[in-house]
Parts: structure tokens; C-alpha cells; sequence
């Protein structure tokens, strides 16, 4: 296995992990009555504030995911891994280890910054790919 494609199951492990860190608080403050539910209403109290912010982190890396896995993708069929690339694909996953705790506990601007950081190396291996 490619080390891209090491990091992009570690980075999907990490999603698994993440969100078990959030519905585990969400279900308890929501109850199970509104979390099995359809959720055709919204919930009858709001999830309190760390709680959200795992939401959000969680869906942000779904999104961030998407990229990633398309580079790592990218680059192991195109046979185009190199150092910088695998250097990339562990900036990422470690920029979205740091997320967590930096969403969680509302830094700023350091969660940008480490968003950005993760970013950057997802699209320096997509720019790898293409030369």
C-alpha cells in the first residue's frame, strides 16, 4: 500500500473515531427518542456547545475528506508517489488530528490555521499529480 493510501485509512479511521466523539454527548443530550427518530422536527433542545462543535468538525472533515481521497486516489493509480506527496498525506491526516481538539475548544485563529495547513498539502498532491 502506498503511504497516501495509508494515511487516507488512517484519515478514515480518524472519521470513524470522530464520530463516535459525537454521538456519544449528542445522544445523551438528545436523548434516543429524538436520535432514532426520522428527525422530521428539530430536536426539542439544542446540543450544548462542545457537542455542536464536534458536529461541525465532523462534517468538515467528510468534506475535507472528499478531496483528500481523491488526490491519494489520484496519485497511487497514476503510480506519481513520491516523498512530497506522502509528506502531504501525513500533513493532512495530523492537521485533521489537530482539528479536533482546536475546533472543540474554539481556538482562533489556530483552527483555521491548522484547517488551512491540511488544505495546502491536499492540493500541493493534487498539483503533484498533474506535473
Amino acid at each position: 500500500m502506498t503511504p497516501e493510501l495509508t494515511a487516507l485509512t488512517l484519515a478514515a479511521l480518524l472519521q470513524v473515531a470522530q464520530y463516535v466523539l459525537f454521538a456519544v454527548p449528542a445522544n445523551l443530550e438528545l436523548g434516543t427518542g429524538y436520535t432514532m427518530s426520522a428527525r422530521d422536527r428539530d430536536p426539542s433542545r439544542a446540543l450544548s456547545t462542545g457537542t455542536a462543535r464536534l458536529q461541525r468538525a465532523l462534517n468538515n472533515h467528510f468534506e475535507g475528506l472528499i478531496l483528500f481521497g481523491i488526490a491519494c486516489t489520484v496519485i497511487t493509480l497514476s503510480g506519481q508517489s513520491t516523498a512530497l506527496t506522502a509528506a502531504c498525506a501525513f500533513t493532512y491526516l495530523g492537521a485533521r488530528v489537530l482539528y479536533i481538539p482546536a475546533y472543540y475548544l474554539g481556538w482562533r485563529p489556530g483552527r483555521s490555521l491548522i484547517w488551512a495547513v491540511g488544505f495546502l498539502a491536499t492540493v500541493l498532491m493534487l498539483l503533484a499529480a498533474l506535473v
